[in-house]
């Protein structure tokens, strides 16, 4: 096991080309060399919550969640807003967490990727969950950055010098 920190990067979004996808491949590409960064996509793969199964033995891919919640220094998440809340596959994910002690004081941020006004609701939501959680949310870190498909390299990672420097400053205040 490295012993350098790791930032777990939960995306909220399944679409492909997600511009919250955008947001977590730039954040691994601006992480210092000494963090390491993983991006979680078992997303989809994940069950339909439902207590009745939050037991042992637990379904594979809540297992392997938990697991990288367990590992990850801290978590960096960056969703969209689907009918003024969280899309309801990522509110499943935090679902599954709610079961478990893995969250509990893990500092957490998330990036807001939509233009200025929208976005709020999942935000709000986002925050709710993860009090209930127990987790560290580090306000600090806790930011917009639209993105401007326009700033967008054929790798997917974004362009802009001064969302790369924002993007950097909430990772370094992840683990601060």
């Amino acid at each position: 096991m490295s012993s350098s920190p790791m930032i777990l990067l939960l995306s909220g979004s399944l679409r492909a080309g997600s511009s919250n996808e955008t947001v977590l491949r730039t954040a691994q590409d601006v992480a210092p060399s000494d963090v390491r960064t993983l991006r979680y996509e078992g997303l989809a793969t994940l069950p339909h919550f439902n207590p009745d199964d939050d037991t042992d033995p637990l379904p594979r891919p809540v297992v392997e969640l938990r697991a990288a919640i367990d590992e990850a220094a801290a978590i960096l998440v960056c969703s969209p807003e689907y009918a003024g809340t969280l899309p309801g596959s990522f509110k499943n994910l935090l679902d599954w967490t709610v079961g478990g002690t893995e969250i509990s004081d893990k500092p957490v941020a998330w990036v807001n990727a939509a233009a200025p006004g929208r976005g709020e609701g999942a935000a709000a939501t986002l925050r709710l969950v993860l009090d209930y959680t127990g987790a560290a949310i580090v306000e600090q870190a806790c930011v917009r950055i639209p993105v401007d498909r326009g700033t967008v390299g054929e790798d997917g990672v974004i362009t802009d010098p001064d969302a790369r420097k924002q993007l950097a400053d909430v990772l370094d205040q992840l683990l601060s």
